[in-house]
């Protein structure tokens, strides 16, 4: 396997956001415009299984391999002038049955910097479901591959299988990682795993402060890796604080500014949080749990904003069916008004997860989970609910409608009905 030469990128944004990571850290800061001149930018590195397993034709149709080509192409596309970006591939180059030759089976196909879009998508058409699956060793290189120094780093870690040439195991050296203080996050996306490769593949991402994503098909993979890609530059001057939502209601709730958290909420649990918003401003929140491990089938997140008064204020529901591993649902809610003599008000959040633990499975420590909040100047359009028909009156009216254009449609049918039975 060939490298690819390419330029490295001298500058750029601040350190790359933990996507779903339960990550310590600081409050986001409002001095982020003083030092994004000089920061580090982030680095990130898609380290891609080849192995002889990927030619399993099972991936919405596609071989894996296939399916992983055509998303890596599309996130190759989609990638921010501003990233820094590498690629390793594992189990390419070797074909054979020596275990000693196929696990140090692991090149860089990339190397970390402005990507070169050309070079890299023609390299991976030349890709072919080769030998083992390395898995530890290539986080090593991969880690190697970013560097050390200020910023953060991230790898992004496609499979569909488990490592075939422990020791060491991936889990071990993913703590190992974690404990070097590179701040170094590892993602981690399944294809079509089984249950051992998804247990494996979590318990990198967790011992990182990483997610973990089960994908069925390309269009999947493509998503969550530009996801974690766009995600790391648009929102890199805001590392995830950690924060801890009350249980028992808002007066306990701890007050959030504009920014990134991160937060473990148990199985059923509803965690509450405070954000004073200022007149004519608009709160919007979006909340992710992720499920770091196996649960059952059906499940949702409620996002909600009450008043402190308890008056619920609006809310939206995502509900997913296993497919994947990430659920979100987001809100919006306008503080609206021509007063010259209002106040701030305090909004309180309540995120709720209805997931459910299958037999077995350990429920602590509790789901991650990432907690977005901004503010914005509120425009004097008529209030609504971004995900939905908005208020309730709006939803009656639809149903009014709806019964009354029935009702005249039914009526004519009948007496035409009754007038053909006449005639006849």
């Amino acid at each position: 396997m060939t490298t690819i030469k390419m330029r490295r990128v001298g500058a750029g944004l601040i350190g790359l956001l933990t996507t779903l990571a339960m990550v310590g850290g600081t409050a986001p800061s409002a001095m982020a415009d003083e030092t994004e001149a000089t920061a580090p930018p982030p680095k990130v590195e898609l380290v891609l299984d080849v192995s002889g397993s990927m030619k399993a034709q099972d991936a919405g149709g596609l071989t894996r391999i296939e399916a992983a080509k055509k998303a890596f192409n599309e996130v190759v596309d989609a990638v921010p002038g501003e990233a820094e970006l590498g690629v390793r591939v594992l189990g390419a180059t070797y074909p054979g049955n020596d275990k000693k030759l196929g696990c140090v089976d692991t090149q860089q196909l990339a190397p970390v910097g402005k990507p070169n879009k050309v070079e890299i998508k023609t390299a991976i058409a030349t890709l072919r479901p080769t030998g083992f699956t390395p898995i530890a060793l290539s986080l090593r290189e991969a880690a190697k591959d970013l560097g050390t120094g200020a910023g953060t780093r991230r790898i992004v870690l496609i499979t569909d299988g488990e490592e075939t040439c422990a020791p060491p195991d991936p889990c071990d050296v993913a703590r190992e990682l974690a404990a070097s203080g590179l701040n170094l996050v590892v993602d981690t996306l399944g294809l079509v795993p089984d249950e051992n490769t998804r247990r494996q593949l979590s318990c990198i991402a967790d011992a990182t402060g990483g997610t973990y994503t089960s994908v069925q098909n390309a269009d999947e993979l493509s998503q969550r890796v530009q996801q974690i890609v766009k995600r790391a530059v648009r929102e890199a001057d805001e590392t995830p604080a950690t924060v801890k939502g009350s249980p028992n209601g808002c007066p306990d709730a701890p007050v959030l500014a504009p920014g990134v958290y991160s937060d473990r909420e148990e199985f059923g649990q509803h965690l509450w949080y405070k954000v004073p918003v200022k007149p004519n401003q608009e709160l919007r929140a979006t909340a992710t749990v992720g499920a770091d491990r196996k649960v059952a089938r059906d499940y949702d997140v409620t996002v909600t904003a009450f008043s402190e008064d308890g008056r619920e204020l609006v809310g939206n529901a995502g509900a997913g069916n296993g497919r994947t591993d990430v659920q979100s649902a987001g809100l919006r809610y306008p503080y609206r008004t021509d007063s010259d003599n209002a106040k701030t008000r305090t909004i309180c959040l309540v995120v709720t997860n209805a997931f459910a633990a299958q037999p077995g499975v350990a429920t602590a420590p509790g789901l991650p989970l990432e907690l977005t909040v901004d503010l914005v100047h509120a425009s004097h359009a008529k209030a609504a609910n971004v995900h939905g028909l908005g208020r309730g009156w709006v939803f009656l009216g639809v149903l009014a409608l709806f019964g009354l254009v029935a009702g005249i449609v039914i009526g004519w049918l009948r007496r035409g009905i009754k007038a053909i039975g006449k005639a006849l």
